[in-house]
């Protein structure tokens, strides 16, 4: 996917307009769409980000990874806004999936995915409210828009989907989240197990 975004500069400068394109599971942007062959001016990874979108501003959208990179975004309208979350969250997926078991191990991974549903699962909650919306236009339905959303609002749930799918894998695989004093929380059959040794006298 590629088309214009307004990004976040400075304080001096403020949005200013870029090309973006993401491809490979990479978002770059260049100065505008005639310097592409001339190197793009930054990019980030979509893998190792968290997509943040805003509940008041229905435009935004903030790609960051935590520590080292940010990047604040707005598109032009918020159907836009839906079309780029898809293509970032189906990326994500796709890079996930990818990498097939070579993450599995990590507590991380499952963080990351339960992130990702939220923001999807936030997604869809905007995208029914349009839909509702339309539907219920003072001058008629808005057909166009309605058709438009539902579209958007199918690729969402196939991401999702395939996002949730992910969860189940990675929770069938063993993958505990680490509490904050990075103590094990031991799987119930674990603990009966340890129960069970200490009651035999077996260490």
């Amino acid at each position: 996917m590629e088309g214009i975004l307004w990004k976040w500069t400075n304080y001096w400068n403020g949005w200013q307009t870029r090309w973006f394109i993401l491809e490979n599971g990479i978002l770059s942007y260049y100065k505008s769409q005639d310097e592409v062959k001339q190197g793009c001016k930054g990019s980030i990874k979509v893998q190792a980000c968290e997509i943040n979108v805003s509940s008041i501003d229905h435009t935004r959208m903030d790609l960051v990874i935590p520590g080292e990179q940010h990047m604040y975004l707005r598109a032009a309208t918020s159907q836009e806004r839906q079309q780029w979350l898809v293509a970032l969250g189906t990326a994500k997926a796709c890079v996930h999936s990818r990498r097939g078991k070579e993450n599995t191990k990590s507590p991380d991974s499952l963080k990351s995915k339960k992130s990702e549903l939220k923001l999807y699962c936030d997604l869809l909650m905007q995208q029914v409210h349009v839909i509702k919306n339309s539907a219920q236009a003072p001058d008629g339905p808005q057909i166009e828009n309605m058709d438009e959303t539902t579209r958007l609002l199918g690729a969402t749930c196939d991401t999702f989907i395939k996002t949730l799918d992910d969860c189940m894998k990675l929770a069938a695989n063993g993958i505990y989240e680490m509490p904050i004093n990075n103590e094990v929380i031991l799987p119930p059959i674990t603990i009966k197990k340890v129960f069970k040794r200490s009651n035999s006298g077996k260490t």
